[in-house]
C-alpha cells in the first residue's frame, strides 16, 4: 500500500495561473497537467487539499469572500478537493499558519486525519516546502517562473511538472531528485550571479 494517504498543494502558480492577488473567479486557469495529477491521485484513493497563502486578504487588496470565490471556481475546475486552508495574513503578522510556517498543513493534516509523515506537500516557492519539512510532512517542488534558482537547489525532491510529481508520489518515498532537465536550473543561477534574476516577487 502506498505510504503517501494524502496530497496538500499550493494554490497560485501550482494548481492555477498565478495572477496576482486575484480575487477574481473568471480569471482562474487551471496549469498544465492539473486536471490529469489530479485524477491519478483520486484514481489511487488518495486525499487532497489546498494550503494557500493570500495576502492579499491582509493588504486590503482583496476580500475573504473574493478569496472564497476563487476558491470555488478552483474547485469547480479541478475538485473538489477534500480540505482548504487559507492564511489571510500579511507577511509582518507573525501569524503560525502562514507558509512557511507549518500551521496551516497540521490544520488540513488534522482535518483529514492523517498524520503529517503521510502526507506531501507540492507548491512552486521554497515556502511550500519549507512549511512541509517544519510540519514532519514530504515535499515537492515543481519550479516556475516565480522559483528563485535557491530554491530549486535547496529542495530535496524537485519535478518538472505536476503529473511528474504526483506519478512520483505514486511510486512512494524515497523518490530522489526527480530533475527531467538541469538546463533551467543553471540559467537561472547565471542570472542571479549577473544580478538579473530572482529577487524581485511579490509576496502571496
Amino acid at each position: 500500500m502506498n505510504p503517501v494517504r494524502a496530497v496538500l498543494f499550493d494554490r497560485d502558480g501550482t494548481l492555477v495561473e498565478d495572477v496576482p492577488y486575484n480575487g477574481d473567479p473568471d480569471r482562474v486557469r487551471p496549469v498544465d497537467g492539473a486536471r490529469e495529477a489530479l485524477r491519478m491521485l483520486r484514481a489511487h484513493g488518495i486525499r487532497t487539499g489546498v494550503v494557500t497563502n493570500q495576502s492579499g486578504v491582509a493588504r486590503g487588496l482583496v476580500s475573504a469572500a473574493d478569496v472564497r470565490r476563487v476558491n470555488e471556481r478552483v474547485d469547480d475546475l479541478i475538485g473538489p478537493f477534500d480540505v482548504w486552508a487559507v492564511c489571510p495574513h500579511a507577511p509582518g503578522d507573525g501569524c503560525h499558519c502562514r507558509k512557511p510556517q507549518p500551521g496551516m498543513v497540521l490544520w488540513a493534516a488534522g482535518r483529514v486525519c492523517t498524520p503529517p509523515a503521510d502526507i506531501v506537500v507540492i507548491g512552486d516557492i521554497g515556502a511550500d516546502t519549507e512549511a512541509a519539512r517544519r510540519a514532519g510532512a514530504h515535499g515537492i517542488l515543481v519550479p516556475t517562473a516565480q522559483t528563485r534558482p535557491q530554491e530549486t537547489a535547496a529542495a530535496e525532491h524537485v519535478a518538472a511538472d505536476l503529473p511528474t510529481a504526483v506519478r512520483a508520489v505514486l511510486a512512494g518515498p524515497p523518490w530522489g531528485r526527480v530533475l527531467a532537465d538541469e538546463r533551467p536550473i543553471a540559467a537561472a543561477y547565471r542570472e542571479v550571479a549577473e544580478g538579473s534574476g530572482g529577487s524581485r516577487r511579490r509576496p502571496r
